[in-house]
Formats: structure tokens, C-alpha cells, sequence
């Protein structure tokens, strides 16, 4: 028997592998070669990709943390601080639901207004109280990008770079310091598309064990894979983001069609003779109880507190009401419905056509993050050295890294169908999961913090490009140094860009000069 071993170094494509034992049998005309099975093997520095990852992750800590409590109005929340904050504080005071709304908006599921609570519970309420979560949030999404950018490219080099961008990112780091839900809710779809990339790596290894023990043609569906416990982590973790915010069934959508893609596509380089059968018929069943019908039972665990109580908003809706519904349903259900269809009509109502806000936002000027939103704004300040100083808190992304959101992505596009790159496919999926759906209703009122689980996608493509860049361990030497050169200068670039612009991130007071400086575009005013 032959066995296939990674090549030292070097990127994560199929000709990377060597052959050690005998040479196999030819294979028939259009037998697809099983190696192409077995990526590149993961780096072999597990220690020292971990020191890495933890010192990022306490960089990015630093960075999250603190001030965290400075900027408020009057010690009172901002933005829409306002609206999470007190229900919060209402759902720690209750037991984890919200009885009081307020102006009767509730407009999103517990999950994300239950870890601001968190928060309140350990710190009270107070900036800091309602802040922490957040920022914990952040952080873990720094060690999350840095484990999943090592993974794809094979590169802890790589994975590292994925941190430092991400720290640097604008938009993710004002999220991860306000009381807000979308930080919750990014942390968790990157989650589930971290445990997606584990399970894609151990179907290969599965289905590559049955090619090696000679039992590939036993079925021409292909083997049956077993229990994957790591897509049954990603459809936990899909559900919970559907607590914080209903946008995240489209993640349900996307995640659950390139699973079933990994895995046909996986069956077609092991030389299954119908891999898109076997996938449908073997792997779509499967994929369906773990990333769909499990994200739902998440989500209405995550529900519990309000089925437990008795005063909760709409609780006994179908005793107050007669146009609830579903009378085939327990009474406890009906009442949910009830209040899912009311947040629903909600959300659909939520039109500005003609009387926008000031800082709205429509979602073709997102990637490149050309409308950001004012925070927080206070004049008349001391501190900067006169009397009369700014403090402001802007989301905006960083210039240098959403700026090249269009150019990657047509990039990533053209990889992903010419050389058919599984990791700018993937990207893409997830960038367009978050982006594209907006299109579908653009009367509705809307806002650059819904751009928030876009920055990791975008960081994941941007370190991708400059793996490019940085060419490969078969690449000539003067061609690697040049390459780490220019990855070198742009990553510079964007660490200048976030130092710059860390007094508007931050609420930091600086001049009337400076503040106007701060703003790059008309349209950033």
C-alpha cells in the first residue's frame, strides 16, 4: 500500500503531496485523482501557533478594553445602546426575559441583550457593565480569524497577519465596544464557519481512509461518513446567532449548501463514480438535522425564559387577543408566533423612503464602508490642550482595508471559478450571506453596523490575496523577499490607518482641526 504525505512548506493545493510506497494503478480516463483528497498538512509549529494566537488574542484584549466606560452621554447609553441596555437590565432583573418594552420596541430575540446582562450582572449598570461582553466578543474573534486563516492557508505567518488586520479593523473594533448586539452575533456565524473548516478537514481524512483500505467502490454513492460533531458545533452556534438577530437563518442557507458542496466534492476527488448522488443522498440528510432543523430547536431554547415566565412581553398573547392564530398549536407557542409575527411586521414596516435618518445607510456603500455612522459626539470639550476640544466616536472601517473590498472580492470570484479555489469560495459565501440578502427590501432603514459580519470574511480574503503576494515555499528567494516586502508595507499601511484614526474610534478629545481632518470623505459628514 502507497501513502500520500504533505510536502514541507508551500501552499494547500493537491500537487503539493508526494508519494512514498508503490506507485498505484493507472487510473480509468476521467478518474479523478484521489490525492486531490489530502490538502496540504497543517503546519507542524502547534506551539508556537498557539503562543501567537494568544498573544494577538491579549493585544487585541488591550486594544478592546480599554476606556471601555469613558465615552457616554451623561453616563447614559449611546446610539442604539439605548434600546438593548435597559432591556437588558430588565431581562437580569427578570430572569432573562424583557416585560416592560420600551415605545414597544422589541425588535430582536434574548440571546444578545442576555450577554449584555452578562455584563450588568458582573459589573452593574454602568458603561462597563454593558460594554464587557462586547468586547469579549472582539477579542475572541481575533483568536477565532487567527485559528481559521492558519487553517486555510496552511500558514501560521498567515493566520498571524489575519489577527493584526482584524484588531485593525474600524468597524469591529467600535462594535466591539458598545453595548449592541452585532458583535454577538459576528463572533457566532465565525464560529460555525470555523467548525465548518474542521468537519471539511476530517470528511477528507474519513473518506480518504476508506480509499486507502480499497473499499472507495463498494458503493458507487460513495461511504457513509458518520456522526460529524463538529457541523453539530456549527449548527449550535448558527442557532444562538439566530438568537441575536434573524438575518442569521441566511448563514443557515449558505453554510448548510457549501457544507453539501465540501462533502460532493469531496467524494468526486476520491473517484466516487456518482459523488453529487452520493452527496445528495448521504450527506443532505445529515446536513439538514445539524444546520438546519438543530439551529431551529437552538433557537427556541433560547426562548426558555420567556416560556417560564408569566408577565413577559406577548406571553398569553391568546388571552388578550382574538387574531392569534395557529390554533392547532399549544397556547404557548400560538403566543410565541404571535410575538415573532409582530417583530416581523416590525421589521418590514421599518421604512425611510422619504424622511431617511441622518446617518442611514444603503448596502452598495458598505464594502467600501463610504457612509459610516456618528456615535458619539460631544464639542466644548477639555483635554486635547485647549478648551475647546471634539469627542467622537465614528464607525467607519479602516480606509486601507475596506477600501479593497471591491478589488478583492472580483478577485476572489475570478480564483474560485477559473482555478475552482475552494478557500475564495468559501469567503465569498460568507461575505455574500451577510451583504446580499439587504438587497432584497431597500426602502427598509438601514445602517453600516449591519455590515458587521462582513469585516472577518473581508480580513480572510485580504490574507488570502497576500499569501499570493507572498508567493510559495517553491517561489524563488529574491521573489519571497520581495513579496514579504510588500505584505510588510501594506500591513504597516493598515496599522498607520487605525492609529489615525483611534481618537474617532474612541471618543478621544482632539482639536476642532483634527476632528475635521479625521474626515476623509463628504460623505463621511
Amino acid at each position: 500500500m502507497s501513502v500520500l504525505v504533505p510536502r514541507p512548506g508551500g501552499r494547500a493545493d493537491s500537487d503539493e503531496l508526494v508519494r512514498v510506497g508503490r506507485t498505484p494503478a493507472a487510473r480509468r480516463p476521467g478518474e479523478t485523482d484521489p490525492r486531490r483528497l489530502l490538502d496540504v498538512a497543517m503546519p507542524q509549529d502547534r506551539m508556537r501557533a498557539w503562543l501567537i494566537t494568544l498573544g494577538l488574542g491579549l493585544i487585541a484584549a488591550v486594544v478592546r478594553f480599554q476606556n471601555l466606560g469613558r465615552a457616554t452621554h451623561e453616563g447614559t447609553p449611546i446610539f442604539d445602546e439605548k434600546h438593548y441596555v435597559p432591556q437588558a437590565w430588565q431581562m437580569l432583573r427578570n430572569g432573562g426575559y424583557e416585560d416592560n418594552p420600551g415605545y414597544e420596541l422589541v425588535a430582536h430575540p434574548p440571546v444578545g441583550k442576555q450577554l449584555i446582562a452578562v455584563g450588568e450582572w458582573l459589573f452593574g449598570y454602568t458603561p462597563l457593565g454593558w460594554r464587557v461582553t462586547a468586547a469579549l466578543a472582539g477579542t475572541v474573534m481575533v483568536v477565532l480569524i487567527i485559528r481559521i486563516a492558519r487553517r486555510m492557508t496552511r500558514s501560521t505567518l498567515l493566520g498571524a497577519l489575519a489577527g493584526v488586520l482584524l484588531i485593525c479593523d474600524g468597524l469591529s473594533h467600535v462594535q466591539a465596544r458598545v453595548g449592541m448586539l452585532d458583535i454577538f452575533q459576528a463572533a457566532l456565524l465565525l464560529g460555525a464557519f470555523a467548525c465548518l473548516l474542521v468537519d471539511r478537514d476530517q470528511v477528507r481524512e474519513r473518506i480518504w481512509l476508506v480509499v486507502t483500505e480499497a473499499r472507495i467502490g463498494d458503493s458507487a454513492w460513495g461511504p457513509r461518513l458518520g456522526f460529524r460533531w463538529w457541523r453539530f458545533g456549527a449548527g449550535l452556534l448558527l442557532g444562538l446567532a439566530c438568537g441575536v438577530k434573524w438575518n442569521g437563518v441566511y448563514y443557515i442557507m449558505a453554510f448548510g449548501l457549501l457544507s453539501v458542496f465540501w462533502d460532493a466534492l469531496a467524494r468526486r476527488s476520491a473517484g466516487v463514480r456518482r459523488p453529487w448522488r452520493g452527496a445528495l443522498l448521504r450527506d443532505t440528510a445529515p446536513a439538514l438535522a445539524s444546520l438546519v432543523a438543530l439551529p431551529l430547536l437552538v433557537y427556541f431554547a433560547t426562548w426558555a425564559g420567556w416560556f417560564a415566565s408569566e408577565t413577559a412581553t406577548d406571553r398569553h398573547a391568546t388571552l388578550v387577543s382574538d387574531d392569534v392564530g395557529f390554533a392547532f398549536l399549544p397556547d404557548p407557542l400560538r403566543s410565541l408566533l404571535y410575538y415573532q409575527l409582530n417583530v416581523l411586521e416590525f421589521h418590514t414596516g421599518l421604512t425611510t423612503p422619504d424622511d431617511p435618518h441622518p446617518w442611514e445607510s444603503k448596502p452598495w456603500t458598505w464594502p467600501m464602508g463610504l457612509r459610516p455612522m456618528l456615535y458619539y459626539y460631544e464639542s466644548g470639550m477639555p483635554g486635547c490642550g485647549r478648551s475647546n476640544c471634539v469627542e467622537a466616536i465614528m464607525l467607519v472601517g479602516t480606509p486601507a482595508m475596506w477600501w479593497l473590498a471591491l478589488p478583492v472580492a472580483a478577485w476572489a470570484l475570478w480564483r474560485a471559478v477559473t482555478r475552482v479555489d475552494w478557500r475564495y469560495a468559501a469567503v465569498l459565501v460568507g461575505y455574500g450571506a451577510g451583504y446580499l440578502p439587504w438587497f432584497v427590501n431597500l426602502d427598509r432603514q438601514m445602517y453600516y453596523f449591519y455590515a458587521t459580519p462582513l469585516a472577518p470574511f473581508l480580513v480572510l480574503g485580504l490574507v488570502l490575496v497576500l499569501g499570493e503576494v507572498l508567493g510559495t515555499a517553491r517561489d524563488h528567494f529574491e521573489r519571497r523577499r520581495t513579496g514579504l516586502l510588500a505584505v510588510a508595507l501594506y500591513t504597516g499601511l493598515v496599522v498607520a490607518n487605525f492609529v489615525w484614526l483611534w481618537p474617532i474610534l474612541n471618543g478621544e478629545p482632539v482639536t476642532q482641526e483634527r476632528w475635521q481632518a479625521e474626515l476623509w470623505l463628504p460623505s463621511w459628514r
